[in-house]
C-alpha cells in the first residue's frame, strides 16, 4: 500500500495571493499534477488539515475542483485554519467527514495499512489540543484491529525547536502518548502545521511532520525566534507499507534533470 500524504495547501480563491505572496491553488495544481506523474500512482491520499485560508465555502469549493483529478479514494482533515461546518456543507457526500461526536475523526479500513484521522481543531485558536471524548475516540479506534495503522492529525504532539510554532502545536501531546503506546501496530503519527519535514520518536512509534504544498516554514532554532517563511520547494511524503514496516519518502514538487534507466 502506498499513501501519499499532502499538508497545509492554504487554498484562498484564484486570483488571489495567500499572504500576498504565495499562489496557493496554483501550488496545489502541481502537487497534484506530481501525484499523478509518480511511476507507481498511490492508492490513497491523505490531507492533513489547513486545507483553506479563511474556511469559506467558496475556497473548499475551489479544493474539490483541485484535487478533482486525483482517481483514488481522498481523506481529509482538519487544521487551525479549518472549519468543521463549512467543511462538510462543501462535501456532503463524505460521509466520513461527519464523524464522531461532532469531529471530524473517522477511521478507514480499506487498504492493508488502516488510517485513523484525529480532529486536533480547537475553533478560532491556532494551536490544537485532543480532549477526553477524542482521546476516547482514539483509544476505541485502535483497540478494534491489531492491524497496522497511521494515525492521521494536523497538530504534531511534539515540540520542535522552533519556538513561535512550538507555541501552538498540540497542547497536551503526553495524553495522546499514553494512548498511543499501549498499541504496538501503529506505525506513524503523521502530522501538518509546521510546512517543514520534521521526524522524532513518540510513544514507541515514529511522529512524521509533512512540509506543505505550499510555502514552508524558515528553519530557524534559534530559541525565541519570531516567524519566518521562505519559497523553498514544496513537497509531499509518501509512506509505503512493505509487507512488514512502512517506510516514509519525501517528495519535492519542484521538476529536476534525470537520467538513468527511465531516460
Amino acid at each position: 500500500m502506498l499513501l501519499c500524504q499532502i499538508s497545509d495547501p492554504h487554498l484562498v480563491p484564484r486570483g488571489r495571493l495567500a499572504y500576498g505572496r504565495v499562489d496557493t491553488p496554483g501550488m496545489l495544481e502541481r502537487c497534484v499534477r506530481k501525484i499523478l506523474s509518480l511511476p507507481r500512482v498511490p492508492d490513497a491520499v491523505v490531507v492533513t488539515g489547513d486545507l483553506t485560508d479563511h474556511a469559506t465555502l467558496e475556497e473548499y469549493g475551489l479544493l474539490g475542483e483541485v484535487l478533482s483529478p486525483l482517481n483514488m479514494p481522498v481523506y481529509l482533515g482538519v487544521g487551525n485554519h479549518d472549519d468543521r461546518r463549512v467543511l462538510q456543507q462543501a462535501f456532503p457526500k463524505q460521509r466520513h467527514l461527519c464523524g464522531d461526536d461532532g469531529f471530524v475523526q473517522y477511521v478507514v479500513d480499506d487498504f492493508d495499512v488502516r488510517l485513523v484521522m484525529l480532529d486536533t481543531l480547537v475553533p478560532r485558536a491556532p494551536g490544537g489540543e485532543l480532549c477526553a471524548r477524542r482521546l476516547a475516540w482514539l483509544d476505541r479506534a485502535l483497540a478494534a484491529s491489531d492491524r497496522p495503522t497511521i494515525v492521521a492529525q494536523h497538530h504534531p504532539p511534539l515540540l520542535t525547536g522552533l519556538t513561535f510554532m512550538d507555541q501552538m502545536t498540540l497542547a497536551n501531546p503526553g495524553a495522546e502518548a499514553a494512548v498511543v503506546a499501549r498499541y504496538g501496530h501503529v506505525e506513524r503519527v503523521i502530522s501538518g502545521h509546521y510546512h517543514r519535514t520534521i521526524h522524532a520518536r513518540f510513544a514507541g512509534t515514529t511522529a512524521s511532520v509533512c512540509p506543505s504544498s505550499a510555502h514552508q516554514l524558515l528553519l530557524d532554532l534559534v530559541p525565541g525566534a519570531d516567524i519566518g517563511f521562505t519559497f523553498e520547494p514544496s513537497a509531499f511524503q509518501l509512506h509505503l507499507w512493505n509487507g512488514s514496516e512502512l517506510v516514509t519518502h519525501v517528495q519535492v514538487i519542484d521538476e529536476f534533470p534525470t537520467w538513468g534507466s527511465r531516460d
